[in-house]
């Protein structure tokens, strides 16, 4: 069976990941920066704010909003050491009392809040979250730069979690023979994976755990 194409941007069948966060990986950098394909000018660098929604009591749900979008994905498997994670839920706000009770809440794995309204914007929703003292809602800043080595799509990103500056480093694809050539070609073997999830955990102090270079 002939793999899949991997393209930037492009919706796939889900896809494996490797990932990590640091203070630096300059020379991984320069390596994938070297060794990547030309990509679109689209990607050659990106900027986005985004809110994390973490929860003490969930690790296997990533939830974060962008655009005023919700967007939760859930762990599927983790093969090689890299992991794979399937959308569970797209939403936007203002959000449904009955999305929040069927999807949202329970994905974050903690005691429901009374909800009294037929629907709730994003400010409501996300007071709701900081009077659980088991949620966080973060605030997450990333500059990104795009590349591509062996058909796997990667990035190094400037990433601000509540303001506090760290560096990811990733390669993901379908295929996850490409993505074990690629951690070995720039020189990540050995480097842990983490999602943001447990990156965003660790720097806010909700997991007692550091980051790989530190």
């Amino acid at each position: 069976m002939s793999k899949e194409k991997m393209e930037i941007g492009a919706i796939s069948k889900p896809r494996f990941e490797f990932r990590s966060f640091g203070q630096c990986f300059c020379e991984a950098h320069k390596r994938m920066a070297r060794l990547s394909v030309p990509v679109p000018e689209k990607v050659w660098e990106r900027h986005s704010d985004e809110i994390y929604i973490v929860s003490r009591a969930n690790d296997i749900n990533n939830t974060k909003i962008r655009d005023g979008k919700m967007d939760i994905k859930t762990f599927v498997q983790t093969v090689d050491g890299l992991e794979q994670w399937n959308p569970l839920m797209k939403g936007e706000f203002p959000i449904s009392a009955e999305v929040l009770r069927r999807e949202v809440f329970p994905a974050f794995m903690v005691e429901m809040p009374e909800l009294t309204k037929d629907t709730y914007t994003y400010d409501e929703f996300i007071a709701m979250v900081e009077q659980n003292p088991d949620l966080a809602a973060v605030r997450v800043h990333k500059q990104r730069f795009g590349y591509m080595v062996n058909d796997t799509i990667c990035e190094v990103g400037n990433v601000l979690i509540n303001g506090a500056k760290v560096v990811t480093i990733n390669s993901e694809s379908t295929e996850i023979e490409d993505i074990k050539k690629t951690i070995a070609d720039v020189g990540l073997e050995g480097v842990e994976n983490i999602n943001y999830l447990q990156a965003i955990k660790r720097v806010i102090g909700m997991t007692n755990k550091p980051l790989a270079n530190e």
